[in-house]
């Protein structure tokens, strides 16, 4: 949404799917469309776009793994930047204290990718790929002949790699002011929630609102943001919408 991408293909398990529906609703009342899918069985990343295949159309796309948190002043400006390159795809790059767990990029001086490896023994650098990336329509068509990985998943390195060695791979490094967090175990879970907790106690800002993002976009207005904090009942939440029409007019 801090992209400007209104359109959005939520993948999930089939245990999950009808929770995010029932979470999410159709994006209706925030000007958005979401739609929803199950992978089952789960082939690997790559297959969201096979998935996705007539609900991305001829567009460019943009693809968020779910347990990934991204936060930071210049988040959007780096959005923006990466889904005007048409011509190829974007990932970004992350500085890790341990890029052995990660898919490690290795890139020059002009930030332009040398090579990407899927948890490396002896990584070339110290940067991770983050589980953001964004593709041109081509996508579609290069994940339908990635050859599946020994245990029978379609890569994300792989596409990545396709891209490369096509010369149309462009690398964003988020720098210092930027966080990632991976919420992928127990423990990077709650550092997750710690850091939300703290970032929301000391700014009261919530950190990654739909109804805010939609208003700050003009996707709604000022009396459609407060009728949607009143769908929240008696929610800790249901006062943050409204708040930023009525009490802090100058954010």
């Amino acid at each position: 949404m801090l992209g400007g991408v209104g359109d959005v293909f939520v993948i999930s398990t089939r245990e999950d799917t009808n929770r995010f529906e029932k979470l999410l609703g159709n994006g209706e009342n925030l000007d958005m469309s979401i739609k929803y899918a199950v992978q089952d069985p789960p082939d690997g990343i790559s297959q969201a776009f096979i998935i996705g295949e007539s609900f991305t159309g001829d567009d460019q796309c943009m693809l968020i793994l779910g347990d990934n948190l991204f936060f930071g002043n210049e988040l959007q400006a780096y959005l923006v930047r990466a889904l005007k390159n048409v011509k190829g795809a974007t990932i970004f790059g992350y500085p890790v204290n341990y890029p052995e767990r990660y898919g490690v990029v290795e890139y020059d001086k002009q930030d332009r990718v040398i090579s990407i490896e899927e948890k490396p023994t002896k990584p070339k650098s110290r940067y991770s790929v983050t589980g953001l990336y964004i593709y041109n329509n081509r996508v579609i068509e290069i994940t339908k002949n990635i050859t599946p990985s020994k245990r029978g998943e379609l890569e994300i390195t792989s596409l990545n790699n396709s891209y490369l060695e096509s010369n149309s791979l462009h690398l964003e490094v988020f720098g210092r002011g930027m966080t990632w967090l991976d919420a992928r175990t127990p423990s990077s879970l709650m550092e997750a929630a710690e850091f939300v907790k703290v970032i929301q106690n000391r700014q009261g800002l919530i950190v990654s609102s739909p109804e805010e993002m939609a208003w700050r976009n003009g996707w709604i207005g000022d009396d459609q943001l407060i009728r949607l904090s009143l769908l929240y009942g008696n929610s800790d939440y249901r006062n943050y919408p409204g708040s930023l029409v009525i009490g802090f007019n100058e954010l």
